[in-house]
């Protein structure tokens, strides 16, 4: 059985054309008969699970929301983007390209999450706050504003990305490719892979900077 269906009600959205949604059944905190946010099309929510669209949140393009995920206040969710598990994204937030957002986390405020980004775990992104490119934002990190995160790209012998973020403990994590661990750690594992090469010199140029960006001796 559905949940919801698209009704007659539209608007136009930067040339795009969305739907108005309505429950069909109760599920959740939703009421059977209540009208939801905005969608371009039925496959922009799952027809299972309790995930639904308030208000005047809007779902385009090829995105998807799941699980037990809610989007809510202002915010849009477009391109291939995926919002799931019981993640949330509300405020003037925009989550795009192919961007996932999943397990409990938050992006609120006027944050952007796009590129091939990830949030997850118990994340939180707000403020102004932009992730973006191969950025993973996970466990229990906090990113807002601009003043507890850095993207650098492209980096190394891969040309990829490298993102480092304070968590609320107050640790400062750099994730490179596969590594993911404190300045401390990462250094060491570019003096041990990079020691007498180009890249070791660009890294370690690169710590210096994160030490001075993160106010750490």
């Amino acid at each position: 059985m559905k949940k919801f269906e698209l009704t007659a009600e539209v608007k136009a959205f930067f040339g795009i054309k969305l739907f108005r949604i309505k429950a069909l059944i109760a599920f959740g905190n939703v009421r059977a008969g209540e009208l939801g946010g905005w969608v371009e099309k039925e496959s922009n929510l799952a027809q299972d699970g309790n995930a639904w669209v308030y208000g005047d949140a809007r779902v385009s393009g090829n995105a998807w929301v799941s699980g037990n995920a809610r989007v809510y206040g202002n915010a849009w969710v477009s391109g291939n983007a995926l919002v799931y598990g019981n993640a949330r994204v509300y405020g003037d937030a925009r989550v795009s390209g192919n961007a996932l957002v999943y397990g409990n986390a938050l992006v609120y405020g006027n944050a952007r999450v796009y590129g091939n980004a990830r949030v997850s775990g118990d994340a939180r992104v707000s403020g102004n706050a932009r992730v973006y490119d191969d950025a993973w934002v996970y466990g229990d990190a906090r990113v807002y504003g601009d003043a507890d995160w850095i993207t650098l790209s492209p980096i190394g012998s891969e040309n990829g990305v490298l993102t480092a973020f304070r968590k609320k403990d107050g640790s400062v994590i750099v994730r490179r490719g596969c590594f993911s661990g404190t300045i401390e750690e990462f250094e060491s594992a570019v003096n041990k892979r990079h020691y007498d090469n180009k890249h070791g010199e660009i890294y370690r140029h690169v710590i210096s900077l994160l030490k001075l960006r993160f106010n750490l001796s």
